[in-house]
């Protein structure tokens, strides 16, 4: 194939239906429709609602998607579906209708993995732009919802080494969680973040979990974040009336901007590494990038942090690397395969 592949994707992992619409690197359409507004009723994601509202929103933002990009499903070159990690039964509506769309057109389906897809977003860039050369080796930390990895790229397709992962919840959950502590709305993110912004981040210290000792060296570039959230709510409940929520929020925020960002250095300078890529929908944390643009500038790493369009779950990056595994002549997946909640990072393609 000679021109730049032309290649939809298709992104239900868990909350947000999205699909894109790339063209080698070059991102067309990125239409998302999201049910945060439905899971908020509820404090957090409930599968079967994500389900559903994947059911009813893939239709029109597939048409959307293939207004904003002026093609059609006959000028496409292949499908790319996030296979996995995720909610099973929200992958499942993506794979389901992706396959039908591969039976229908003919075109090859490639069912991809959702992590590999947050790297794949920095290599990409909108229509007209000029793309930015690629720069690999990586460390890479995604940080969203559902997950909280290090990874080290050296390959996009063919050497992604997962360097540690969250042993509970993903910093996403621990700032959903703190925020119904601390009374704030759905999601935890924004909320605490606007609450921090009155706060003191030294006046409350709240544990690293695995930052020191023992937990330091069997989990050096692994996450826990559970211990904090617990720290979190003995304060509150010691607190009672006296209870300075901006104070604990900033508190709460500093211990997790703290740990992701000293376990990211701490892997680029073990890896000899000098470049970071933070992907995933966490990364909207004002405090997490300006902490981490200080502190990778006085670490001499160069930081990559894509559009936050592309940093939250979008189909674009699931259709930036279905056109690389294209382009690269890698053979579509059997339309027999299924999704995998628990799909594990060297996997690129199932």
């Amino acid at each position: 194939m000679s021109a730049a592949p032309l290649v939809l994707g298709i992104e239900t992992s868990c909350d947000e239906t999205g699909v894109g619409i790339v063209r080698g690197r070059e991102v067309l359409a990125n239409t998302i429709a999201s049910s945060m507004a439905e899971q908020a009723r509820y404090g957090g994601v409930v599968p079967e609602i994500a389900a559903r509202a994947h059911l009813e929103a893939l239709r029109p933002t597939l048409d959307a998607a293939l207004a904003e990009a002026g093609v059609g499903l006959g000028d496409l070159d292949a499908i790319a579906v996030t296979a996995g990690p995720g909610l099973a039964g929200a992958l499942m509506v993506g794979v389901g209708a992706a396959k039908g769309l591969a039976a229908a057109t003919g075109l090859p389906l490639h069912g991809v993995n959702h992590l590999v897809g947050h790297v794949t977003a920095d290599l990409l860039h909108a229509r007209g732009a000029e793309p930015q050369p690629e720069e690999l080796p990586t460390v890479a930390l995604l940080v969203s919802g559902g997950h909280t990895s290090l990874l080290l790229v050296r390959d996009l397709l063919t050497d992604v080494e997962p360097l540690g992962e969250t042993l509970d919840d993903a910093a996403g959950e621990a700032f959903d969680k703190t925020a119904r502590l601390l009374g704030l709305p759905y999601p935890g993110g924004p909320s605490i973040d606007a609450a921090a912004a009155d706060g003191d981040p030294a006046a409350i210290r709240f544990p690293r979990g695995l930052s020191s000792g023992k937990d330091r060296q069997r989990h050096r570039f692994d996450f826990s974040f559970s211990g904090l959230k617990t720290a979190v709510a003995r304060h509150v409940e010691a607190a009672g009336d006296d209870l300075r929520v901006a104070d604990v929020a900033a508190g709460f925020r500093e211990a997790v901007v703290d740990v992701l960002v000293t376990k990211a250095l701490d892997a680029c300078a073990e890896t000899g590494v000098p470049r970071l890529l933070l992907g995933g929908g966490v990364v909207a944390n004002r405090r997490l990038r300006d902490v981490a643009v200080q502190r990778c500038a006085a670490a001499g790493v160069a930081l990559r942090i894509p559009p936050f369009s592309l940093c939250t779950d979008n189909g674009a990056m699931i259709a930036g690397l279905g056109a690389r595994l294209v382009a690269a002549g890698v053979a579509p997946s059997p339309l027999g395969f299924g999704v995998d909640s628990t799909l594990p990072v060297p996997v690129v393609q199932v």
